[in-house]
């Protein structure tokens, strides 16, 4: 493992934890507003409590991260990481804000942190795209220019066709768009950060075009899916959307990562089969904590006899069975047992 991809593991882990807690900070500052307008009211308020602006602090310090780590780290390791955040956010609420997380969220926590520690051993630590020149021949491959006409193509047909028939009435609508421009605009970071790392080192970056016009790509994917992702919000349920968004985002930006950078092609394939397993795993973690983040588990919930109180009161084996032998019981019942006494005694008379 080289110092580059370590360097890029460290800022998405750090991106995580930071975006993560910018969520509590900011839910804690909204919090405090006692008897002034709210953020959902309409009112400004919390521009005035500094814990709404550590908040704010926390997930730009964390976006710049992730940011920076894909400049180090490939695509493929730095996506699926992000869904550490959704982990801290859980884990800290819980703490901080009362918030309750039930056996389900646990076990959805330990299962992201397995998942995302298969992916980090499996994931490709090799980077084939190191400069802009490099860049540019990359987006020029057939295989990528076919990717993203079929994107284009594929968005334009549901923002427009698919968007006014069934965006009021299925999640995926607006949820494939966002995750399909999605993939383009973390292939524009990828790019951009190439493009300020060399920067750094003193090369002429600012004269080259493919910058400027990777910077300009990377504003309108932004757009276009922030603007959609709102709109499966605002209609639909957060529990719904975000496990969605977070699998097939993560999904495109794997495909796209492997048609552009060619990072599979460096990978055995037990380390694939390793990396689509620890994605499954964090997928199914995340679909554990959300889905299931306002269902009660009570003892009810569990079989009959884990149930506390239900155990059976006449046990099929008692304390005085326990020193009888199954040899010494009667092989009739005691009534028929009696009739037959009865019966012996009149022969008697």
């Amino acid at each position: 493992m080289g110092p580059g991809f370590g360097a890029g593991l460290g800022l998405a882990l750090a991106s995580s934890a930071f975006i993560g807690s910018s969520f509590v900070l900011k839910k804690k500052g909204l919090l405090r507003l006692c008897g002034r307008a709210r953020a959902g009211q309409g009112g400004h308020a919390y521009l005035r409590e500094w814990l709404w602006w550590a908040g704010l602090l926390c997930m730009g310090v964390g976006e710049a991260a992730n940011f920076a780590a894909y400049a180090f780290a490939p695509a493929t390791l730095v996506t699926p990481l992000g869904a550490l955040s959704v982990l801290v956010s859980a884990v800290l609420s819980s703490i901080f804000l009362n918030e309750q997380l039930n056996v389900h969220g646990k076990i959805g926590c330990m299962l992201s942190i397995l998942g995302s520690t298969v992916m980090v051993i499996h994931a490709p630590q090799e980077e084939e795209v190191s400069s802009l020149e490099s860049m540019a021949e990359k987006l020029k491959d057939p295989g990528f220019i076919a990717f993203a006409v079929c994107v284009l193509v594929s968005s334009l047909l549901l923002i427009f066709v698919a968007g006014p028939r069934y965006g009021q009435s299925n999640v995926l609508v607006y949820v494939l768009v966002c995750s399909a421009i999605g993939s383009l605009s973390v292939s524009c970071v990828k790019g951009l950060g190439i493009a300020l790392k060399e920067l750094f080192s003193g090369k002429p970056v600012l004269k080259e075009p493919l910058g400027w016009v990777l910077l300009v790509c990377l504003v309108i994917c932004i757009s276009t899916q922030i603007n959609y992702l709102n709109k499966a919000l605002d209609i639909f349920n957060t529990s719904v959307v975000t496990p969605i968004y977070y699998v097939l985002f993560t999904t495109a930006v794997m495909m796209c990562s492997a048609i552009l950078f060619k990072e599979w092609q460096h990978m055995v394939l037990d380390n694939i089969i390793g990396s689509i397993s620890g994605f499954l795993t964090i997928v199914s973690g995340i679909f554990l904590l959300h889905a299931f983040r306002d269902l009660p588990f009570t003892p009810t919930l569990l079989p009959l006899f884990l149930q506390p109180g239900r155990a059976d009161p006449h046990p099929p084996w008692s304390s005085a069975d326990r020193h009888q032998s199954c040899q010494h019981q009667p092989l009739l019942p005691s009534e028929d047992k009696g009739s037959q006494s009865a019966e012996e005694e009149e022969e008697e008379k």
